[in-house]
């Protein structure tokens, strides 16, 4: 047991000055640290611990001593009281020397783990926390943080140990606002300072940052929800803001402080913790807080009798000081950045307008906006050209960092431009008028830098305009090359930034090259909204042939539209095919053509026989009256080749479908000329203004319908006009379209028959003939109707009901079906795909030449849109063919096509959708058990060309710029798994089931992408 000749306390005088009292402190730590490792009880630890206690802070000694028993309660109560002038003198030699480190290790490990339990709760709160709580929090957190690295012997340890540790942060840092005390600490430590902190005082800041803002990390997996990085890092700013705002205050209205000393250690805390808190990932908790502060201190900027704000009305308020610091001091570019970007998003969400959003970003940046080229650097490069924000940020952006006028202010209405403007403008242009900008850039990026020079060309005028360099022609050369592009939404784009430049040039007369075209450009194009900025997108390409008459002029956009990959959001298949029913027009169309006739016969008998036939009338010719109605072919190609002609032309694309679906005799004589014709035919020439759309659809139907009802003749003549050099690429577009839906087409026949019964089945006083009788044994159950196995629906109908057991019978007992034949009235039966029979001379020719350039044929390059058409339309094949033999021998071919470094690699975004689109089509198509043969048998054909699908679209999901890109990667990686899985099984089953013939040892491998990932 201790001397009880510790309750004395010798007085500070007995030392050397502040060295000596150091020395006595760290003395009595000792005491008690002999007397705790001593203890056979918790009331002498309580009597050690007090005596260390009762020199640094007023403890009840009496409430105390009432939780011990004797002879510890009466050494306790009789332990010397000292005067608060002495407190203060031990607590800061105590603090600042080594006794405060010794003892906590001594409180936090042996105390803690044998004998915290057993002291009473009032007892620890007074002398045990104490210690923690009433201490400089920068010497508690370097006491407490670094403990929770260490570990204990036992598991049981361990958790008696974190347990305490946890109780202390919180109760020190949270409960007892212990980041507010650090900020005070900080503040007051350096008022009277001379000069700013010194070196080690530096170090020393940056230290108890680092632990301040590792607290989450250093937490164990178990700890207290207070401790998780996205409650304490809320309460950590939350005081660090309020304690920095009012010291900032407080230094301001000190005369007598060294206000520059004082600010330059608290904006080194603050500037330290925002960025490891920002390092951490916790910028949305940091721009949480951030954003209502800032809004109330805007809010008391402006008097009462003012509603629009300045900047001298800010700058008047002594709060201002922090807030034009804060970001200043972070000095991590990085933290700043992500910061910066969290604050522009959290105001988009909280719809912000865009006065408020300015005056903000004005508050934060304005000092160092103007003082640091790193920050300019950051809104007019990396916000404009790198990142892509919501509309709404980019207006931001650009009034604050490009325009640098508040949003309706004076300087806006009086069209003033700094220097930065028109540099902004041409470095934005200069990038945007770039072929391989529009080739490498994603569409959401693109869109973002293309409203950026549309909302900048809105604020031009036709001087500003004159005086800009080369602006005109990068703007001219931009456009050209997005109207050239096969995705409508780049095209859109071009519309946009052409309208509005020719609203520069000339107000009275816009140009719209687009129909869909509206005087106020929309620059958000769908996809730069605060909810789709951050999803990806699945459907950038048009879903419509475009109606634009602009685009049907131009030869390169004629039949440019977009890829229809119909993607669900399963991604289980790669392009839903619509059913297409030509039963009924094909069943009709004779019948059609005779109605029409007897219609037209007997209305003329009406005209003869009424008596209005007398009564003059109007004689001009009736158009719809001299129509020719075509009856031959040869005819029909006829009538198509007269230009001159242009009604007989359009009647005859009037009449060519009906008459090639009712298959004549002639068809397969007439069919080569007949497509010949039709895709030489000129519709632009021949229809009238704004229907060209119309003309085109009824050429399409006819060649569709020629190559469906004769394939072999057909495909002959399309196969060779392909690359052939007297059509254009919008002629080749049309062949490969027609060839794509007649692929579709042939996929998916129907056949209706019917067939009729004679005589009466059923009579009104026979019983029912659809359900059986209600006969048999007592105790049977009621009929009840089933369904056909393995169908959805069936004609038949069956019924079962259940039967009792015999008296002694022990089996259970049986049902009883009865059903009818299946119903051949209508009956409704599905031939089988026509297209295998076809897919060779579909695939096989288009796919020799491509990639030879010949006069008017550069599909690798110029002719981009009619590649990716191309293997848009070889996938399609393989897509309608699954699972047939077929799809095993024609798949090979299409692979080394696909594989070619000029197509797979291709610049153009739209090719590389068609290639992905084609290898998932390829992936679904092979059968299993084919996979599995030809790995077995050593096809290095299949191997090689399943596995680089694998790693090629790996590739593309990890680097592609463009998100559908990406996207349809990642759908083809999930493919080719369930392929790799079923292959899998086949092969097993192969193992199982012939025994007799043993399977390589060394099998090629189809590796299951995501195992890998």
């Amino acid at each position: 047991m201790a001397s009880t000749g510790s309750n004395s306390a010798p007085s500070p005088a007995g030392g050397d000055g502040e060295t000596g009292l150091e020395a006595l402190a760290l003395a009595k730590v000792a005491e008690a640290a002999d007397a705790i490792a001593a203890a056979a009880s918790a009331g002498e630890v309580v009597r050690a611990i007090h005596a260390v206690a009762a020199l640094l802070f007023p403890v009840d000694s009496a409430a105390v001593a009432g939780t011990v028993e004797e002879p510890f309660r009466t050494q306790i109560i009789e332990a010397v009281s000292l005067s608060n002038d002495t407190r203060n003198s031990w607590r800061r030699a105590f603090y600042d020397g080594p006794a405060f480190p010794t003892m906590s290790r001594i409180l936090l490990g042996n105390v803690a783990l044998k004998w915290l339990r057993k002291i009473h709760a009032s007892t620890r709160n007074e002398i045990y926390d104490s210690f923690f709580v009433k201490g400089p929090p920068t010497e508690v957190i370097q006491a407490l943080v670094p403990a929770l690295s260490e570990k204990k012997d036992s598991k049981e340890d361990d958790r008696t140990f974190y347990l305490n540790l946890e109780r202390l942060l919180i109760l020190c840092l949270l409960d007892n606002k212990g980041v507010s005390q650090i900020v005070v600490e900080f503040t007051h430590s350096n008022k009277h300072g001379n000069d700013v902190p010194n070196p080690d005082k530096t170090i020393f800041i940056s230290r108890v940052a680092q632990l301040l803002a590792s607290v989450p990390d250093k937490a164990r997996l178990g700890a207290s929800a207070a401790l998780t990085s996205t409650s304490f890092f809320k309460h950590v700013v939350s005081q660090l803001l309020a304690g920095a705002e009012a010291a900032t205050v407080q230094l301001t209205a000190d005369k007598d402080a060294n206000e520059h000393c004082a600010l330059s250690s608290l904006f080194l805390f603050v500037g330290e913790v925002l960025s490891r808190v920002s390092r951490r990932g916790s910028t949305g908790i940091l721009v949480a807080e951030l954003i209502p502060r800032i809004r109330n201190h805007l809010q008391r900027c402006v008097p009462s009798d003012h509603k629009a704000i300045s900047p001298e009305m800010i700058q008047h308020v002594s709060q201002s000081q922090f807030w034009f610091n804060m970001v200043e001091v972070m000095r991590d570019q990085h933290s700043i950045e992500r910061l910066t970007e969290e604050l522009l998003r959290q105001l988009a969400s909280q719809h912000a307008s865009d006065e408020e959003a300015y005056w903000i970003l004005w508050t934060f940046f304005n000092q160092s906006f103007k003082r640091l080229t790193v920050m300019r650097a950051m809104f007019v490069d990396k916000f404009l050209l790198w990142k892509t924000f919501p509309l709404c940020c980019l207006r931001w952006i650009l009034h604050y960092a490009v325009f640098e006028c508040a949003p309706n202010s004076a300087t806006e209405t009086l069209m003033q431009r700094t220097p930065n403007f028109f540099g902004t403008l041409q470095s934005l242009v200069s990038i945007w008028s770039r072929k391989e900008f529009v080739q490498s850039y994603s569409v959401e990026q693109q869109a973002y830098i293309t409203a950026a020079i549309g909302l900048c060309l809105e604020k031009l005028t036709k001087k500003e305009l004159e005086t800009t360099k080369d602006v005109l022609n990068s703007i001219l050369q931009g456009v050209s090359c997005r109207l050239e592009s096969p995705i409508d939404l780049i095209r859109k784009m071009a519309s946009a930034v052409a309208l509005t430049f020719s609203k520069v040039v000339d107000p009275k007369n816009p140009l719209y090259l687009d129909d869909n075209c509206c005087e106020n450009v929309d620059w958000e194009f769908g996809i730069l909204s605060p909810k789709k900025i951050k999803a990806p997108l699945h459907a950038v390409e048009s879903k419509n042939k475009p109606k634009s008459r602009e685009n049907k002029r131009n030869a390169g956009e004629k039949k440019a539209k977009a890829i229809k990959h119909d993607i669900p959001d399963t991604r289980a298949k790669i392009v839903e095919i619509k059913s297409v029913d030509h039963d009924q027009m094909s069943d009709t169309v004779m019948n059609g053509q005779f109605e029409e006739e007897e219609c037209d016969e007997e209305s003329m008998n009406i005209d003869a026989s009424s008596d209005s036939s007398l009564e003059p009338y109007d004689l001009s010719d009736d158009d719809t009256d001299l129509q020719k109605k075509f009856s031959h072919l040869s005819d029909l190609a006829a009538a198509l080749r007269k230009p001159d002609d242009p009604d007989g032309v359009e009647n005859a694309l009037s009449s060519a479908e009906k008459l090639v679906r009712a298959s004549p005799d002639e068809l397969r004589h007439n069919s080569s000329d007949l497509v010949r014709a039709l895709v030489h035919v000129c519709c632009s020439d021949l229809a009238m203004e704004g229907e060209e759309d119309s003309a085109e659809e009824k050429r399409q139907k006819a060649l569709v319908a020629l190559l469906v009802t004769c394939p072999f003749e057909s495909l002959d003549v399309l196969t060779k006009l392909l690359y052939s050099s007297s059509v254009d690429i919008s002629q080749r577009i049309l062949i490969i379209d027609v060839m794509t839906e007649a692929a579709q087409e042939l996929a998916e026949t129907k056949i209706v028959k019917t067939e009729q019964r004679h005589g009466n089945l059923i009579t009104d006083n026979s019983p029912s003939w659809l359900v059986p009788s209600n006969r048999g044994p007592p105790g049977a159950g009621p009929w009840r109707e089933v369904s056909e196995p393995g169908t959805l629906l069936s004609w038949s109908h069956r019924y079962e009901r259940e039967v009792p057991s015999r008296s002694g019978q022990v089996k259970s007992g049986k049902s009883r079906k009865w059903g009818l034949g299946k119903a051949k009235d209508f009956q409704v039966e599905w031939s089988k795909n026509r297209l295998p029979l076809y897919a060779a001379a579909f695939m096989l020719p288009v796919m020799q030449g491509y990639d030879k350039r010949s006069h008017g044929v550069d599909l690798l390059n110029r002719d981009f849109v009619v590649l990716g058409k191309l293997v848009y339309m070889l996938g399609v094949c393989m897509k309608c063919m699954a699972m047939h033999p077929e799809a095993s021998a024609l798949a090979p071919a299409l692979l080394d096509m696909i594989k070619s470094r000029d197509v797979s690699q291709h610049a153009e975004a739209y090719v590389r959708r068609s290639v992905l689109f084609a290898a998932s089509c390829i992936l679904i198509s092979l059968h299993p058990s084919y996979v599995a043969s030809s790995l077995i048998e050593g096809n290095q054909d299949i191997s090689t060309g399943l596995e680089w699908i694998r790693t090629w679209a790996l590739q593309v999901a990890e680097a592609d710029p463009d998100t559908e890109c990406t996207s349809m990667a990642m759908t083809c990686l999930r493919l080719h798994s369930e392929m790799a899985l079923q292959t899998s099984r086949a092969l097993e089953s192969a193992g199982h089931s012939k025994t007799s013939r043993g399977l390589p040892t060394k099998l090629d491998s189809i590796i299951i992408p995501f195992g890998n990932m």
